[in-house]
Protein backbone atom coordinates (compact mmCIF):
# COMPACT_ATOMS: atom_id res chain seq x y z
CA UNK A 1 0.00 0.00 0.00
CA UNK A 2 1.25 3.49 -0.84
CA UNK A 3 1.14 5.53 2.37
CA UNK A 4 1.96 9.20 2.88
CA UNK A 5 2.79 10.33 6.40
CA UNK A 6 2.52 14.08 6.95
CA UNK A 7 4.48 15.81 9.71
CA UNK A 8 6.08 19.26 9.92
CA UNK A 9 9.41 18.02 11.27
CA UNK A 10 10.66 14.47 10.71
CA UNK A 11 13.37 13.36 13.12
CA UNK A 12 14.27 10.34 15.20
CA UNK A 13 14.99 12.44 18.29
CA UNK A 14 12.91 15.36 19.47
CA UNK A 15 9.36 15.94 20.59
CA UNK A 16 6.74 13.25 21.01
CA UNK A 17 5.17 13.59 17.56
CA UNK A 18 8.57 13.50 15.83
CA UNK A 19 9.65 10.29 17.53
CA UNK A 20 6.25 8.68 16.97
CA UNK A 21 6.20 9.51 13.24
CA UNK A 22 9.74 8.20 12.82
CA UNK A 23 8.86 4.88 14.49
CA UNK A 24 5.66 4.55 12.46
CA UNK A 25 7.52 5.21 9.19
CA UNK A 26 10.21 2.69 10.07
CA UNK A 27 7.72 0.05 11.16
CA UNK A 28 5.50 0.42 8.09
CA UNK A 29 8.51 0.18 5.76
CA UNK A 30 9.75 -2.94 7.55
CA UNK A 31 6.27 -4.43 7.11
CA UNK A 32 6.57 -3.98 3.34
CA UNK A 33 4.50 -0.84 2.85
CA UNK A 34 5.61 1.92 0.44
CA UNK A 35 6.12 4.87 2.78
CA UNK A 36 6.69 8.50 1.85
CA UNK A 37 7.04 11.22 4.46
CA UNK A 38 5.90 14.74 3.56
CA UNK A 39 7.61 17.22 5.84
CA UNK A 40 8.86 20.78 6.10
CA UNK A 41 12.13 19.74 7.75
CA UNK A 42 14.02 16.44 7.99
CA UNK A 43 16.78 15.95 10.57
CA UNK A 44 19.09 13.01 9.98
CA UNK A 45 18.81 10.10 7.60
CA UNK A 46 15.35 8.54 7.23
CA UNK A 47 14.79 4.85 8.04
CA UNK A 48 15.65 2.36 5.32
CA UNK A 49 12.89 2.11 2.73
CA UNK A 50 11.31 5.46 3.65
CA UNK A 51 11.27 8.23 1.02
CA UNK A 52 11.25 11.82 2.25
CA UNK A 53 9.58 14.61 0.29
CA UNK A 54 10.43 18.03 1.68
CA UNK A 55 7.78 20.67 1.16
CA UNK A 56 8.90 24.23 0.31
CA UNK A 57 7.38 25.95 3.33
CA UNK A 58 9.31 28.99 4.60
CA UNK A 59 10.21 29.49 8.24
CA UNK A 60 7.88 32.29 9.16
CA UNK A 61 5.29 33.46 11.67
CA UNK A 62 3.83 30.24 13.09
CA UNK A 63 0.15 30.75 12.16
CA UNK A 64 1.14 31.48 8.55
CA UNK A 65 3.57 28.56 8.54
CA UNK A 66 0.93 26.10 9.78
CA UNK A 67 -1.49 27.17 7.05
CA UNK A 68 1.22 27.11 4.38
CA UNK A 69 2.29 23.62 5.41
CA UNK A 70 -1.29 22.35 5.26
CA UNK A 71 -1.71 23.76 1.75
CA UNK A 72 1.64 22.38 0.57
CA UNK A 73 0.82 18.93 1.92
CA UNK A 74 -2.52 18.97 0.09
CA UNK A 75 -0.82 19.87 -3.21
CA UNK A 76 1.80 17.16 -2.75
CA UNK A 77 -0.70 14.41 -2.01
CA UNK A 78 -2.80 15.46 -5.00
CA UNK A 79 0.29 14.96 -7.19
CA UNK A 80 1.65 11.78 -5.56
CA UNK A 81 -1.79 10.14 -5.17
CA UNK A 82 -1.06 7.78 -2.25
CA UNK A 83 -3.70 5.29 -1.20
CA UNK A 84 -3.66 6.56 2.40
CA UNK A 85 -2.71 9.97 3.78
CA UNK A 86 -2.04 9.92 7.52
CA UNK A 87 -1.28 13.30 9.07
CA UNK A 88 0.56 13.70 12.36
CA UNK A 89 0.36 17.52 12.16
CA UNK A 90 -2.66 19.83 12.02
CA UNK A 91 -3.45 19.78 8.32
CA UNK A 92 -6.80 19.85 6.56
CA UNK A 93 -6.68 17.17 3.87
CA UNK A 94 -5.99 13.57 4.90
CA UNK A 95 -7.71 10.24 5.36
CA UNK A 96 -6.52 9.75 8.95
CA UNK A 97 -5.68 12.57 11.35
CA UNK A 98 -3.71 11.68 14.47
CA UNK A 99 -4.84 13.89 17.34
CA UNK A 100 -1.55 13.31 19.12
CA UNK A 101 -1.75 16.52 21.12
CA UNK A 102 -5.32 15.84 22.09
CA UNK A 103 -8.12 18.36 21.67
CA UNK A 104 -6.62 21.87 21.57
CA UNK A 105 -9.60 23.47 23.30
CA UNK A 106 -9.26 20.99 26.17
CA UNK A 107 -5.53 21.63 26.28
CA UNK A 108 -6.10 25.39 26.66
CA UNK A 109 -8.64 24.95 29.43
CA UNK A 110 -6.50 22.52 31.41
CA UNK A 111 -3.35 24.56 30.86
CA UNK A 112 -4.79 28.02 31.57
CA UNK A 113 -8.22 27.52 33.17
CA UNK A 114 -11.55 28.47 31.53
CA UNK A 115 -10.92 32.23 31.66
CA UNK A 116 -7.35 31.85 30.45
CA UNK A 117 -8.53 29.58 27.64
CA UNK A 118 -10.90 32.27 26.37
CA UNK A 119 -8.10 34.82 26.38
CA UNK A 120 -5.64 32.45 24.72
CA UNK A 121 -8.16 31.68 22.00
CA UNK A 122 -7.72 35.26 20.81
CA UNK A 123 -4.02 34.71 20.11
CA UNK A 124 -3.46 34.14 16.34
CA UNK A 125 -1.55 30.88 16.84
CA UNK A 126 -4.33 29.33 18.91
CA UNK A 127 -7.05 30.72 16.67
CA UNK A 128 -5.48 28.97 13.68
CA UNK A 129 -5.04 25.65 15.49
CA UNK A 130 -8.59 25.72 16.84
CA UNK A 131 -9.99 26.57 13.40
CA UNK A 132 -8.10 23.74 11.70
CA UNK A 133 -9.28 21.25 14.31
CA UNK A 134 -12.90 22.36 13.89
CA UNK A 135 -12.67 21.75 10.14
CA UNK A 136 -11.03 18.35 10.61
CA UNK A 137 -13.62 17.21 13.13
CA UNK A 138 -16.48 18.51 10.96
CA UNK A 139 -15.29 16.57 7.89
CA UNK A 140 -17.20 13.26 7.81
CA UNK A 141 -14.61 11.68 5.48
CA UNK A 142 -11.75 11.87 7.97
CA UNK A 143 -10.94 9.25 10.59
CA UNK A 144 -9.48 10.64 13.83
CA UNK A 145 -6.82 8.51 15.49
CA UNK A 146 -6.78 9.13 19.25
CA UNK A 147 -4.01 7.91 21.53
CA UNK A 148 -6.28 7.60 24.56
CA UNK A 149 -9.92 7.29 25.54
CA UNK A 150 -9.49 10.69 27.21
CA UNK A 151 -8.87 12.32 23.83
CA UNK A 152 -11.66 10.39 22.10
CA UNK A 153 -14.14 11.46 24.77
CA UNK A 154 -13.12 15.12 24.57
CA UNK A 155 -13.43 15.22 20.79
CA UNK A 156 -16.75 13.42 20.86
CA UNK A 157 -18.23 15.71 23.53
CA UNK A 158 -16.80 19.03 22.33
CA UNK A 159 -17.13 18.57 18.58
CA UNK A 160 -19.90 16.00 18.17
CA UNK A 161 -17.69 13.57 16.22
CA UNK A 162 -19.52 10.23 16.01
CA UNK A 163 -17.81 7.21 17.64
CA UNK A 164 -17.35 5.42 14.30
CA UNK A 165 -14.90 8.15 13.20
CA UNK A 166 -12.81 7.90 16.39
CA UNK A 167 -10.22 5.12 16.60
CA UNK A 168 -8.11 4.68 19.74
CA UNK A 169 -4.60 3.39 19.01
CA UNK A 170 -2.32 4.10 21.92
CA UNK A 171 1.32 5.06 21.55
CA UNK A 172 4.05 2.47 21.26
CA UNK A 173 7.29 2.05 23.20
CA UNK A 174 10.75 0.69 22.34
CA UNK A 175 10.85 -2.40 24.53
CA UNK A 176 14.53 -2.97 23.81
CA UNK A 177 15.77 0.50 24.59
CA UNK A 178 13.76 0.74 27.81
CA UNK A 179 14.26 -2.43 29.84
CA UNK A 180 14.62 -3.40 33.53
CA UNK A 181 17.97 -5.04 32.76
CA UNK A 182 19.48 -1.59 32.33
CA UNK A 183 18.54 -0.76 35.91
CA UNK A 184 20.52 -3.71 37.19
CA UNK A 185 23.60 -2.68 35.22
CA UNK A 186 23.51 1.12 35.31
CA UNK A 187 21.69 2.14 38.49
CA UNK A 188 24.78 2.66 40.68
CA UNK A 189 27.06 4.32 38.08
CA UNK A 190 24.35 6.72 36.85
CA UNK A 191 23.50 7.72 40.41
CA UNK A 192 27.17 8.34 41.10
CA UNK A 193 27.46 10.44 37.93
CA UNK A 194 24.44 12.54 38.91
CA UNK A 195 25.60 12.99 42.50
CA UNK A 196 22.68 11.04 43.96
CA UNK A 197 23.09 9.09 47.21
CA UNK A 198 23.18 5.37 46.57
CA UNK A 199 20.43 4.68 49.13
CA UNK A 200 18.17 7.66 48.22
CA UNK A 201 14.60 7.31 47.00
CA UNK A 202 14.94 8.92 43.56
CA UNK A 203 11.88 10.50 41.96
CA UNK A 204 12.09 11.39 38.27
CA UNK A 205 10.26 14.28 36.59
CA UNK A 206 10.87 14.09 32.84
CA UNK A 207 9.39 16.37 30.20
CA UNK A 208 9.54 19.88 28.80
CA UNK A 209 6.90 22.47 29.60
CA UNK A 210 7.42 22.37 33.36
CA UNK A 211 4.28 24.30 34.29
CA UNK A 212 1.95 22.17 32.15
CA UNK A 213 3.67 19.00 33.31
CA UNK A 214 3.07 20.00 36.93
CA UNK A 215 6.55 20.55 38.32
CA UNK A 216 5.07 23.01 40.84
CA UNK A 217 2.88 20.22 42.21
CA UNK A 218 5.80 17.78 42.31
CA UNK A 219 7.91 20.24 44.30
CA UNK A 220 5.05 21.03 46.68
CA UNK A 221 4.39 17.31 47.17
CA UNK A 222 8.04 16.64 47.97
CA UNK A 223 8.12 19.54 50.44
CA UNK A 224 4.83 18.54 52.07
CA UNK A 225 5.82 14.92 52.34
CA UNK A 226 9.03 15.85 54.13
CA UNK A 227 10.95 12.63 53.50
CA UNK A 228 14.63 13.65 53.80
CA UNK A 229 15.83 10.58 51.89
CA UNK A 230 13.85 11.49 48.74
CA UNK A 231 15.52 13.33 45.84
CA UNK A 232 13.83 14.71 42.73
CA UNK A 233 15.62 14.61 39.36
CA UNK A 234 14.19 17.08 36.81
CA UNK A 235 15.02 16.74 33.10
CA UNK A 236 13.65 18.96 30.32
CA UNK A 237 14.41 21.93 28.09
CA UNK A 238 12.87 24.65 30.30
CA UNK A 239 14.90 27.37 32.00
CA UNK A 240 15.60 25.89 35.45
CA UNK A 241 16.22 29.29 37.11
CA UNK A 242 12.71 30.07 38.37
CA UNK A 243 12.16 26.47 39.41
CA UNK A 244 15.46 26.26 41.25
CA UNK A 245 14.46 29.36 43.21
CA UNK A 246 11.10 27.79 44.01
CA UNK A 247 12.82 24.63 45.24
CA UNK A 248 15.10 26.73 47.44
CA UNK A 249 12.13 28.61 48.89
CA UNK A 250 10.58 25.24 49.80
CA UNK A 251 13.85 24.23 51.51
CA UNK A 252 14.48 21.54 48.86
CA UNK A 253 17.57 23.07 47.27
CA UNK A 254 20.01 20.19 47.70
CA UNK A 255 17.41 17.49 46.98
CA UNK A 256 16.25 18.74 43.56
CA UNK A 257 18.61 18.15 40.62
CA UNK A 258 18.07 19.98 37.31
CA UNK A 259 19.73 18.21 34.38
CA UNK A 260 18.46 20.10 31.34
CA UNK A 261 17.44 18.19 28.20
CA UNK A 262 18.44 14.52 28.35
CA UNK A 263 19.09 12.74 25.03
CA UNK A 264 19.34 9.35 26.76
CA UNK A 265 16.34 9.10 29.08
CA UNK A 266 16.89 5.37 29.54
CA UNK A 267 19.78 6.27 31.84
CA UNK A 268 17.46 8.26 34.07
CA UNK A 269 14.95 5.42 34.35
CA UNK A 270 17.83 3.18 35.41
CA UNK A 271 18.60 5.53 38.29
CA UNK A 272 15.00 6.28 39.29
CA UNK A 273 12.63 4.55 41.70
CA UNK A 274 9.43 6.37 40.69
CA UNK A 275 8.33 8.56 37.77
CA UNK A 276 6.17 11.46 38.98
CA UNK A 277 4.18 13.48 36.42
CA UNK A 278 1.37 15.69 37.82
CA UNK A 279 0.55 16.92 34.31
CA UNK A 280 -2.30 19.38 33.78
CA UNK A 281 -2.89 17.93 30.30
CA UNK A 282 -1.27 15.18 28.27
CA UNK A 283 -3.11 13.30 25.56
CA UNK A 284 -0.76 10.39 26.30
CA UNK A 285 2.60 11.04 27.95
CA UNK A 286 5.13 8.72 26.30
CA UNK A 287 7.39 8.88 29.35
CA UNK A 288 4.86 6.80 31.27
CA UNK A 289 5.19 3.87 28.86
CA UNK A 290 8.97 4.25 28.84
CA UNK A 291 9.06 4.12 32.62
CA UNK A 292 6.84 1.04 32.73
CA UNK A 293 9.02 -0.69 30.13
CA UNK A 294 12.05 0.07 32.32
CA UNK A 295 10.31 -1.35 35.40
CA UNK A 296 9.63 2.00 37.09
CA UNK A 297 6.26 2.66 38.79
CA UNK A 298 4.40 5.84 37.77
CA UNK A 299 2.46 8.46 39.72
CA UNK A 300 0.48 10.78 37.45
CA UNK A 301 -2.76 12.73 37.19
CA UNK A 302 -6.08 11.76 35.65
CA UNK A 303 -5.44 14.53 33.08
CA UNK A 304 -2.92 12.20 31.41
CA UNK A 305 -4.29 9.76 28.83
CA UNK A 306 -1.54 7.32 29.79
CA UNK A 307 -3.17 6.97 33.21
CA UNK A 308 -5.67 4.64 31.52
CA UNK A 309 -3.06 1.91 31.03
CA UNK A 310 -1.15 2.02 34.33
CA UNK A 311 -3.16 -0.59 36.16
CA UNK A 312 -1.41 -1.83 39.30
CA UNK A 313 1.93 -0.45 38.13
CA UNK A 314 1.06 3.11 39.10
CA UNK A 315 -1.07 5.47 41.11
CA UNK A 316 -3.42 8.02 39.54
CA UNK A 317 -4.22 11.23 41.45
CA UNK A 318 -7.45 12.84 40.27
CA UNK A 319 -6.33 16.49 40.22
CA UNK A 320 -3.02 17.70 38.84
CA UNK A 321 -2.75 20.42 41.51
CA UNK A 322 -3.41 18.09 44.45
CA UNK A 323 0.01 18.26 46.10
CA UNK A 324 -1.26 16.41 49.18
CA UNK A 325 -2.60 13.60 46.99
CA UNK A 326 0.72 13.26 45.19
CA UNK A 327 2.57 13.36 48.52
CA UNK A 328 0.41 10.48 49.78
CA UNK A 329 1.05 8.48 46.62
CA UNK A 330 4.81 9.02 46.90
CA UNK A 331 4.73 8.07 50.57
CA UNK A 332 3.02 4.80 49.63
CA UNK A 333 5.69 4.02 47.05
CA UNK A 334 8.44 4.85 49.53
CA UNK A 335 7.72 1.46 51.05
CA UNK A 336 10.18 -0.89 49.27
CA UNK A 337 7.80 -3.86 49.17
CA UNK A 338 4.89 -1.89 47.72
CA UNK A 339 7.16 -0.22 45.21
CA UNK A 340 8.68 -3.54 44.16
CA UNK A 341 5.24 -5.09 43.69
CA UNK A 342 4.19 -2.32 41.31
CA UNK A 343 7.55 -2.39 39.53
CA UNK A 344 7.13 -6.13 38.86
CA UNK A 345 3.85 -5.46 37.05
CA UNK A 346 5.17 -2.52 35.06
CA UNK A 347 7.08 -4.40 32.36
CA UNK A 348 4.17 -6.72 31.60
CA UNK A 349 1.86 -3.76 31.01
CA UNK A 350 4.39 -2.06 28.73
CA UNK A 351 4.80 -5.22 26.64
CA UNK A 352 1.22 -4.76 25.45
CA UNK A 353 2.31 -1.57 23.69
CA UNK A 354 5.35 -2.52 21.65
CA UNK A 355 5.77 -0.77 18.32
CA UNK A 356 5.06 -3.92 16.33
CA UNK A 357 1.55 -4.11 17.76
CA UNK A 358 1.03 -0.39 17.10
CA UNK A 359 2.08 -0.82 13.46
CA UNK A 360 -0.27 -3.75 12.92
CA UNK A 361 -3.16 -1.73 14.35
CA UNK A 362 -2.38 1.08 11.91
CA UNK A 363 -2.15 -1.28 8.94
CA UNK A 364 -5.54 -2.74 9.85
CA UNK A 365 -6.97 0.78 10.05
CA UNK A 366 -5.48 1.68 6.66
CA UNK A 367 -7.01 -1.39 5.03
CA UNK A 368 -10.44 -0.46 6.37
CA UNK A 369 -10.11 3.12 5.23
CA UNK A 370 -8.86 2.13 1.77
CA UNK A 371 -11.74 -0.29 1.37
Amino acid sequence: MRIALVVERFAREGGGVEAVTHEVARGLAEAGEAVRVLCRECAGAPPEGVAVHRLPVPRTWQPARVLAFSAAAARATATLRPEIVHSFSRTLHQDVYRAGGGCHAAYLENRHGPRGARLRALVPRHRVLLAIERRIFANPRQIVQCNSELVAREIRERHGVPPERLVVIRNGVDLGRFHPDLRARARAPVRAELGLPEDALVLLFLGSGFHRKGLDTALAALAGWGAPEAHLVVAGRDDPGPWRRRATALDLGDRVHFLGAEPRPERLYAAADVLVLPTRYDAFANVCLEALAAGVPVVTSASNGAAEVLGDAGIVVERADDAAGFAAALAELADPERRAARACRARGIAEQFGWSRHIESLRELYRKVAA
